[in-house]
């Protein structure tokens, strides 16, 4: 039914439902009101657009323009809403039904007229503009000549001749026109004209982008979000406002998405068959006509399929219908594939076909089909399809298909195909994929077990290496000691005949054990035998052992101190990831690891960043999983960079993504680090929280990173409770065999010492600092050795040389204990010059609030607004004149503001002004 009204009146007759009830319950204001501003988030620059250009007259009319789903109807409601004051508003519904009816659309404003006149163009235009007369003669505006402006939903539905009508009321001056539409199949002709002939604007509204998917999320959920549940929501979604809303709803309904510890986190996959969802599939498969829902369907069960297999099937009429409708969207591929618009309605859909019409449907579609021309996922589809009706499916088909269906993060599917599996030789191979789904799941026990029964029988298979480093992840994640792991392997090779001396399986778990004891030496050796092979050509087991040799040598140098040699290691690995990649282990995820660890440990926080946070994209169905170790990285090297708070807004949701998934073993380690942070920032009941999920996660701490995570729990714990205790663990631990031995978390301990006040280790920490790459120790060796020197000049000049070098956390420490000496030496005016530059650098690191030894020696410099305004402008150069005629005051005024600023701010001329200001 397509119905006009208005927002001051309408025909008693119109079948107009009320525009404020839309997409809201009738009965709930307030839940209304939430949906409209989390539809809005990332549309207020639009709708603040639309409103500038109706009231200014640039154009005649707007055209919004919008797949389904997007948001069109919202921003039309919110532009009706704010123009509701200034103009008379009336509304035009578009609907399918009435696209080839000659002005429908009007019906309720016609029925007076004679039949004969009812196709007549003058008649209606006459009809519609005694309306417009009435409304404004005895509407809201007071019978004033307030502007009309016409609000035309769904505008690609309209018909030609009321399409043309609208067009000639807004050429004739009546109305200003805002058209809502799809780009396809776009406006009707006479509306595109206009655009043409420059007489109207057109605005397009793309889908939220993460941040404000990100926005929305938060907002509606009134917490912290991960970033990983955040890129499942906006993935799923397409950063669709409508269906990121039908998710939100039935995933926190399902029990899906849950709040602990206030940070929401997602347990699972999003769920498909919730009634918000369903309900939103089921109305549109209403709206198509038979032969679009059988081919809609059909797609959802085959997809990707083949574009030219459902025309043949369907026709090519309802295929361009669906394209047309944005329901179904085509690959740009040589040979275009159709597949939904998002693949969660496609499952939605799915789980509305009951198995009758399904196994219907593929008999159909089974004449036209050829399995061999379908691309690997669709393979996977259809041999999932045949699972669900009940066919037989060869099992070399099944393992195939539940392999790509583990590493796509497709856990229900795998374990669906790899159960069907029955002949005794591929048991083995099914068990594996099975275990790769619980590994996925956060199930390391029951991928464990799985496959302790699997990996000697796949001993001799291509896929072997990866079933080995799986399984070793799996028992690493539930604590058990590499040695132990190597131990049991080598008897269970012994008794099946294998030497484990010249066994490859023990060659991989040599190189785990001597990364955990940090051997770099050792593990270099076995790199400099493995020689040089080309990754091309490389064999699975040779591909193994050069990606795991180079990225474990990698987390081996870092502890050592040798961070660039730490990063060439790292990206050695890389080119052997191409042969590596579709099989049962994560190899990608394992070197980025190493590689952001050994970037971080080089203070390259630029780098880092850009190879961690490009991850969830490149990685969409992988975030859930190891998202909560990705983000744990960054939190380091926010902490590492002095942002303690960013650091904590990073690690919180980190620990609990960790809590559900913890694929590389970084749960210790990403508590320890949350768990400092929270100290440092007094959130005292979050701190002793974080030191339980510390204590309790007795078992590894990711790649290379046990005594790293000790150190920064032991600094967390002395920030607590001061009493010692922590600091007195802090250099027992710098002090023993296993760190000493490593320069690099040696000088990480000692850091974590100076930072709670142990400034006597200075010259021990720049000896040691001079033995590290990377330039974090270059900084800690300059800060450290100006320490010592106890000089407040060499304090200054080494603060400055690290602010240019970026690294403005050593900047501040150093500005700080320059400021501290200055005060205690009487030199009261250089003492706040240095604090002013201490304030700057806090500012510029965006930290509320940051403990420091040498802070409360010196009281803070703190201007007036004023004081502030008459500086700044002074700086600008600004005569004390001018100044005054500005901020229309007197003379006297500045020079008096003036002079108490000179003197908080320790300066004696104008021209000092500028150095000594700290930025807003």
């Amino acid at each position: 039914m397509i119905c006009l009204a208005s927002s001051n009146s309408s025909p008693s007759n119109s079948a107009s439902p009320n525009p404020s009830s839309h997409g809201g319950s009738s009965n709930g204001r307030g839940a209304e009101a939430e949906s409209e501003l989390r539809q809005l988030t990332g549309r207020r620059e639009a709708i603040e657009h639309v409103c500038t250009i109706i009231r200014s007259r640039a154009s005649q009319a707007v055209y919004l323009m919008a797949g389904p789903g997007v948001g069109k109807t919202s921003v039309t409601d919110a532009v009706r809403e704010k123009l509701a004051a200034e103009m008379t508003v009336l509304r035009i519904h578009g609907s399918s039904s009435l696209a080839k009816v000659p002005y429908g659309v009007l019906a309720p404003y016609t029925s007076g007229l004679a039949p004969e006149e009812a196709d007549s163009p003058i008649a209606v235009l006459r009809a519609v503009w005694a309306h417009f007369q009435e409304l404004k003669g005895g509407g809201l505006k007071g019978g004033n000549d307030a502007p009309v402006l016409l609000v035309v939903d769904d505008a690609h539905h309209l018909d030609d001749a009321t399409a043309s009508m609208v067009v000639d009321m807004t050429s004739a001056g009546w109305a200003t026109v805002l058209a809502a539409g799809r780009p396809r199949p776009g406006l009707p002709q006479a509306l595109n004209q206009l655009w043409y002939d420059g007489l109207a604007e057109r605005i397009d509204l793309r889908p939220l982008n993460g941040e404000q998917v990100r926005e929305v999320v938060e907002h509606t959920l009134q917490g912290t979000v991960p970033v990983s549940t955040v890129q499942s929501l906006w993935s799923a979604s397409g950063g669709n406002p409508l269906l990121l809303d039908c998710l939100l709803s039935d995933a926190t309904a399902a029990g899906t998405l849950v709040q602990r510890n206030g940070i929401w986190v997602l347990l699972g996959p999003l769920p498909a068959d919730g009634p918000r969802l369903s309900d939103l599939v089921a109305k549109d498969l209403l709206r198509r006509t038979p032969e679009e829902q059988d081919a809609l369907k059909m797609i959802a069960l085959a997809e990707p399929v083949p574009r030219g297999l459902i025309e043949d099937v369907c026709g090519a009429g309802v295929v361009r219908s669906l394209l047309d409708n944005q329901v179904v969207s085509e690959s740009t591929a040589t040979h275009t594939e159709l597949r939904l618009t998002h693949a969660i309605l496609g499952e939605s859909t799915r789980r509305q076909v009951s198995v009758s019409r399904s196994l219907q449907l593929r008999q159909k579609l089974d004449a036209h089909l050829d399995p061999a021309a379908a691309s690997a996922e669709g393979r996977l589809r259809l041999v999932q399809w045949s699972l669900e009706c009940g066919l037989e499916v060869p099992d070399r088909d099944l393992l195939n298909a539940g392999l790509l269906a583990a590493t796509t993060f497709n856990n229900a599917g795998a374990r669906l195909m790899a159960g069907h599996v029955r002949a005794p030789v591929l048991q083995a191979h099914a068990l594996s994929i099975t275990a790769r789904a619980h590994f996925n799941e956060g199930k390391y026990r029951e991928a464990a077990e799985l496959l302790d029964g699997c990996w000697l029988d796949l001993a001799g298979d291509p896929e072997a290496p990866q079933v080995l480093m799986l399984r070793a992840s799996s028992h690493m994640a539930l604590g058990k000691s590499v040695p132990s792991l190597r131990a049991e392997s080598r008897h269970q090779l012994e008794e099946a005949g294998i030497a484990p001396d010249d066994a490859w399986q023990d060659r991989i778990h040599e190189l785990l054990e001597m990364a955990a004891a940090g051997d770099h030496e050792g593990i270099g050796a076995v790199v400099a035998a493995l020689g040089t092979t080309d990754p091309e050509t490389a064999s699975g087991v040779e591909a193994t052992l050069h990606a795991v040799a180079q990225a474990l040598l990698a987390q081996a140098l870092v502890a050592a101190g040798r961070s660039h040699q730490a990063h060439a290691a790292a990206a050695a690995a890389g080119p052997f990831l191409h042969a590596l990649s579709g099989g049962l282990y994560f190899f990608n995820e394992f070197v980025l690891t190493r590689l952001a660890i050994s970037t971080l440990a080089a203070g390259n926080w630029e780098s880092a960043e850009h190879e961690l946070s490009g991850y969830p994209a490149e990685r969409t169905e992988g975030a859930s999983t190891f998202g909560g170790g990705i983000q744990a990285l960054r939190g380091l090297g926010l902490l590492r960079q002095g942002q303690l708070e960013r650091a904590y807004q990073v690690l919180l949701p980190a620990v609990e993504a960790l809590r559900v998934n913890d694929p590389l073993q970084e749960f210790r380690f990403g508590s320890s680090l949350a768990f400092y942070a929270a100290a440092r920032l007094g959130d005292t009941a979050q701190a002793k929280r974080l030191e339980q999920d510390f204590i309790s996660a007795r078992h590894a701490s990711g790649p290379g990173c046990d005594a790293v995570a000790e150190a920064y729990a032991a600094a967390a714990a002395e920030y607590l409770d001061r009493k010692g205790s922590g600091l007195d663990r802090l250099r027992e631990l710098a002090g023993s065999e296993s760190v000493t031995d490593h320069p690099g978390t040696r000088m990480e301990c000692l850091i974590l010492c100076s930072d709670l006040g142990e400034h006597s280790l200075a010259q021990e920490l720049a000896a040691l600092a001079a033995t590290v790459e990377g330039r974090w120790a270059a900084g800690w060796r300059q800060l450290a050795q100006a320490w010592a020197s106890e000089d407040a000049d060499v304090l200054m000049d080494t603060a400055a040389a690290l602010e240019e070098a970026g690294l403005l956390n050593l900047a501040r420490e150093a500005y700080a204990r320059a400021g501290a000496l200055l005060d205690a030496a009487g030199e009261r005016r250089r003492a706040r010059q240095a604090i002013a530059h201490r304030e700057k650098c806090d500012q510029e690191l965006g930290e509320r609030f940051r403990e420091s030894p040498f802070v409360a020696s010196v009281p803070s410099v703190h201007l007036t607004r004023r004081e502030r305004d008459i500086v700044e402008l002074a700086v600008q150069g600004l005569s004390d004149r001018e100044i005054a005629q500005q901020l229309m005051v007197s003379v006297r005024t500045v020079e008096g503001h003036l002079y108490r600023s000179y003197v908080k701010l320790g300066v004696r001329r104008r021209d000092e002004l500028a150095l000594a200001l700290p930025k807003k």
